[in-house]
């Protein structure tokens, strides 16, 4: 068994946060499907960037589609549409044999819709149709609009990733909106049993900010916390789901058919070299999570990572680190804040890039 194989015993689900038609082609995802146990895909436009930018599989599907009268966000969806179908059906044996937990893939809605409620309602449902798979899972960002949006998808049946999320207070939002949608669609008259979420929490970009804060504050006490504050919050969020979806408000729909909606780690490729490159890994492992995993990170995991379940490890330090951030002055809700906007930025950017391709 491969040492990324091995967490997933420890209840804990590896998504691959990459995709490319070269990837599919190749054998290689169906490789790390057999060998590694990954459980699912996911994409955004960074990704699609980079893979149309680069694989040469896209050269005469592009071209085509240049001759016809389309608008470029038009021409990048007709790309990478089937794609995320064949990525889908790869998946869709292991979503069968786990009965719904596995083998999901991910596809974001147009992230000029960020603050749109109702657009972001009618980009995915039209996305969702599109791709036509039960294993499809469409990524909406957790901004205000979008857990409103989020609500809505639920209650219609969808499955949703919601996204950028960087503190409790967005976790709780998402987490109690999932539960909001789920009460709808029960009271519809709707069957709950096939609705599938994920909640996706980022990691590095908080400690990349918060470094730097505690590094200007310079005390010893500030400096000792360097590298703590991502790892201390997702073990705090991964508390308030327990007590959410292991409770009596959850237990009700969970009696007729529902499954809770599972905390996801997002952004666990390490950016500063002076910590462990598996560092968001192998401190997050525990059961009912997922951790989407940039290739880099999963390569460094199979060479030397550790799969032990420690997210159930050093809760009351982890606590104490969030109080002692406080008490430097350092605001966790506003800290997320910014780095959604600056997560936003950097998706519009890579969105502005990757329809400049298909233009």
């Amino acid at each position: 068994m491969s040492r990324i194989a091995a967490i997933k015993p420890l209840g804990q689900r590896i998504w691959l946060d990459n995709l490319s038609r070269g990837l599919l082609q190749s054998g290689e995802l169906q490789k790390l499907l057999d060998e590694d146990a990954i459980a699912g895909v996911t994409s955004n436009p960074a990704i699609f960037y980079k893979s149309i930018s680069s694989d040469p599989l896209y050269a005469a599907d592009l071209a085509a589609l240049k001759a016809q009268n389309l608008s470029a966000e038009q021409r990048y969806e007709a790309l990478v549409i089937p794609d995320i179908q064949a990525t889908c059906d790869l998946n869709l044996p292991q979503y069968k044999s786990s009965e719904g937990l596995d083998g999901y893939v991910s596809l974001e809605v147009s992230p000029y819709l960020a603050n749109d409620a109702q657009g972001t309602v009618d980009n995915a449902k039209r996305l969702w149709a599109a791709v036509n798979r039960p294993n499809a899972m469409i990524k909406v960002p957790a901004t205000h609009a979008g857990i409103l949006a989020f609500e809505q998808l639920i209650a219609a049946g969808i499955n949703v990733n919601i996204t950028l999320m960087f503190s409790l207070k967005q976790t709780d939002d998402v987490l109690t909106a999932y539960i909001r949608g789920l009460e709808a669609r029960q009271a519809a008259g709707e069957p709950i049993g096939h609705v599938r979420a994920v909640a996706s929490v980022f990691l590095s970009r908080v400690d990349v900010l918060l470094d730097k804060q505690l590094e200007t504050i310079g005390s010893p006490e500030a400096l000792a916390l360097r590298g703590k504050s991502a790892i201390a919050f997702v073990k705090v969020a991964y508390e308030h789901y327990k007590q959410l979806f292991h409770g009596t408000r959850f237990a009700k729909l969970q009696a007729a058919g529902a499954h809770p909606q599972r905390l996801l780690w997002a952004s666990t490729g390490t950016k500063n070299p002076a910590y462990r490159d598996v560092l968001y890994v192998e401190e997050l492992i525990g059961p009912e999570t997922v951790n989407t995993v940039p290739d880099a990170t999963l390569n460094a995991f199979r060479d030397h990572g550790e799969a032990a379940n420690k997210l159930e490890t050093g809760t009351a330090e982890a606590i104490q680190t969030l109080a002692a951030l406080r008490k430097l002055g350092i605001d966790f809700n506003s800290v997320g804040e910014q780095l959604q906007v600056d997560g936003l930025k950097l998706f519009d950017e890579a969105f502005d890039k990757l329809l400049e391709l298909t233009k």
